[in-house]
């Protein structure tokens, strides 16, 4: 792995996206623990656009204009979702302690920061121009060196997305007592949502 490869990831991590924006409201409106589910679920969901570089799939996501435009749609849509269900939700944010409840949480963190990035096919047209860039002319094994390339970006990502929620629940503590700012923050995120859901559909490949 060269330095050059661990810079341009880290800088690739590092710029706010939709992973982020999403561990991020986690981290801000329910705390610590959900950081970890938002941050693992966006996590794997790099794991299909990975397997689909690697074995050349991704490819035909970049060709096929009508298959990159059903995902981008699909995606569009659950990101509106996502941001329609968080502004029905505002003032009302389940704070169950119950351990039933909050596996059933989590559980639905973890499956919604999954959906975020695998309905999102420019990563796989991402992965697919990205990693091959970095790999040793003629490798013995090219579909393992990018997997062990994908497999530290994904560990990088993990770990950023774990420092943006922690700082992000870090800060919550000041707004707990603060319902209305709360709220206005909750809103917030949810239009956010709904815009990145528009931009995505409105985007270009």
């Amino acid at each position: 792995m060269s330095l050059e490869f661990f810079l341009t990831s880290l800088i690739v991590v590092l710029i706010p996206g939709t992973g982020v924006i999403y561990v991020l409201t986690n981290g801000l409106l329910r705390g610590h623990s959900f950081v970890w589910s938002a941050a693992l679920g966006c996590t794997l969901g790099i794991v299909p656009h990975l397997v689909a570089s690697a074995l050349g799939l991704a490819a035909l996501l970049h060709t096929s204009a009508l298959a990159f435009q059903v995902v981008k749609y699909v995606g569009a849509a659950y990101l509106i979702y996502l941001g329609y269900c968080m502004w029905k939700d505002t003032g009302s944010i389940d704070l169950s302690s119950t351990a039933e409840q909050a596996q059933k949480n989590h559980l639905q963190t973890i499956l919604s920061g999954f959906l975020i990035n695998i309905l999102n096919p420019k990563l796989s047209i991402f992965f697919l121009a990205f990693l091959p860039q970095f790999i040793a002319p003629n490798p013995a094994q090219p579909i393992l060196e990018m997997v062990k390339l994908g497999g530290f970006f994904m560990a990088l990502t993990f770990g950023v997305f774990l420092l943006y929620g922690f700082g992000a629940a870090f800060v919550r503590r000041y707004i707990m007592s603060n319902p209305r700012l709360l709220q206005n923050i909750q809103r917030g995120f949810a239009g956010l949502f709904v815009f990145l859901g528009i931009r995505l559909a409105l985007e270009d490949r």
